[in-house]
């Protein structure tokens, strides 16, 4: 009974609490744990990994790296939902840093699993944070959204949003896919650059074509006038048509 009773009470010391965090510093590839109410001001968005992504033959979901424009370094995906979602995160201009699989949290343990590990943490321009999980609607199964219910409890606790994201519209994406071909810095050249915004200062919305035109040299003007839509200094309507030479672009904040 005394060896017993001694491993029950060793057991129940070994219980981790709902909302403790294991993760690793930029800095330090050791994991540390802690308390999420205690370690919120970690800046996670410039953390490693807390786990690898699985790579094994035969695996039906893609994983592997997308060069991230917003953090000038490679972020990692587990799968073609969570790439997609990843470029668009690269692509908004409220987003200032973005981490893969930023920590382990653990959960209660009355849930389907004891802990969880969020697929990213973004940081956004107001230095707000927002944890989020990428799964397409028609996978999350009711178990799956306790879980991810449980995690934005935790982080409602401390001021953090949570969202759970699935696919993106087809038309977004696939000019989402095509603009991020160049989101580079190397495609920002500053004399066709002053040209284009120059040109649209003066003549207000104009398609592609003709923008590129009459910069003199069409051919070169299309590159860095796509890192500009990318960057958004330049926009046009990429939720509703597929991006084209016919399509009409104009200055950002000067909508026709």
């Amino acid at each position: 009974m005394g060896h017993a009773a001694a491993a029950s009470k060793a057991c129940a010391r070994r219980e981790i609490a709902p909302g403790t965090l294991t993760f690793r510093g930029q800095y330090s590839p050791a994991p540390t744990t802690g308390l999420l109410a205690e370690s919120w001001m970690v800046p996670f968005e410039n953390s490693l990994p807390i786990r690898r992504p699985a790579a094994f033959k035969g695996q039906h979901n893609f994983a592997g790296l997308w060069w991230c424009a917003t953090n000038q370094r490679h972020v990692g995906f587990e799968s073609w939902c969570e790439r997609d979602n990843l470029m668009s995160l690269d692509f908004d201009p409220n987003v200032t840093g973005i981490a893969s699989q930023p920590f382990r949290i653990a959960l209660s343990t009355s849930l389907p699993q004891r802990s969880h590990v969020p697929d990213y943490f973004i940081r956004l321009a107001d230095g707000s944070a927002v944890v989020i999980d990428v799964r397409a609607d028609g996978r999350v199964t009711p178990p799956d959204q306790e879980v991810f219910q449980a995690t934005e409890d935790l982080c409602a606790t401390v001021g953090w949003a949570y969202r759970r994201l699935g696919g993106l519209p087809p038309v977004f994406l696939a000019n989402l896919r095509w603009l991020a071909g160049y989101r580079h810095p190397r495609y920002f050249r500053a004399p066709a650059t002053a040209m284009l915004l120059d040109r649209l200062a003066q003549d207000g919305p104009v398609s592609v074509r003709d923008l590129a035109a009459r910069t003199g040299d069409a051919f070169a003007a299309l590159a860095p006038l796509f890192h500009l839509l990318w960057k958004q200094q330049i926009s046009t309507d990429l939720r509703r048509r597929v991006l084209h030479l016919d399509t009409v672009v104009w200055l950002k904040g000067e909508a026709p």
